[in-house]
């Protein structure tokens, strides 16, 4: 085990809708420490996408989805050296993720990056946690999003390499057809609701 002792934050503590309900918002509308945080944009529809008859919604724009349902997602994750989840350790923190729009009106393709920030810098399995974020967003998100997870840059001793690893599609895919590693992968996202 890298690291024995891993600081670990209180559940009360981390990012959630329900605390949004307690705050209170100020006369522009916003409720200020996160307001610009997650951008604001509409999402072009996903030509795959089943067609929605006007009998399943009154409304035809697809629902948007930000960074704090991203977190939400793969916060509960599980450590594959501690019984805790990724949330709790503050290895996946709302502010460490962005989601980018289409990169032209003609695109309905959005990018969620992710940045993880490893419990200690020499950690020998951030390549593995950032894979089970990758594997996580990829089964939960639409296909009108492409992942991108990434380890925070300075806080791994090896980042630039972990991140070529975690940028490779065929590194990636290699890693998913190997039976220990998908192991592995499998304790890790058990915990997943």
């Amino acid at each position: 085990m890298d690291n024995a002792n891993p600081t670990i934050l209180n559940p009360s503590d981390l990012p959630s809708r329900r605390a949004d309900s307690s705050l209170k918002t100020r006369d522009d509308g916003g409720t200020g420490l996160f307001d610009n945080l997650i951008p604001h944009y509409n999402y072009l529809s996903d030509p795959f996408d089943s067609p929605v008859s006007p009998s399943d919604s009154e409304d035809d724009s697809l629902e948007d989805i930000d960074a704090q349902e991203i977190y939400d997602l793969i916060s509960s994750i599980s450590d594959p050296e501690h019984p805790l989840s990724l949330g709790s350790l503050a290895v996946v923190n709302l502010p460490d993720i962005h989601i980018q729009p289409p990169p032209s009106p003609r695109s309905s393709i959005s990018t969620v990056l992710v940045e993880v920030t490893p419990t200690i810098t020499h950690c020998s399995l951030a390549t593995v946690i950032g894979l089970g974020v990758r594997v996580r967003l990829e089964q939960a998100l639409p296909p009108r999003f492409r992942v991108d997870v990434r380890i925070k840059k300075g806080t791994h001793s090896t980042d630039e390499a972990v991140n070529k690893q975690l940028g490779d599609k065929e590194r990636v895919a290699a890693a998913l057809e190997n039976g220990t590693l998908m192991g592995v992968l499998q304790k890790m996202l058990a915990t997943c609701e």
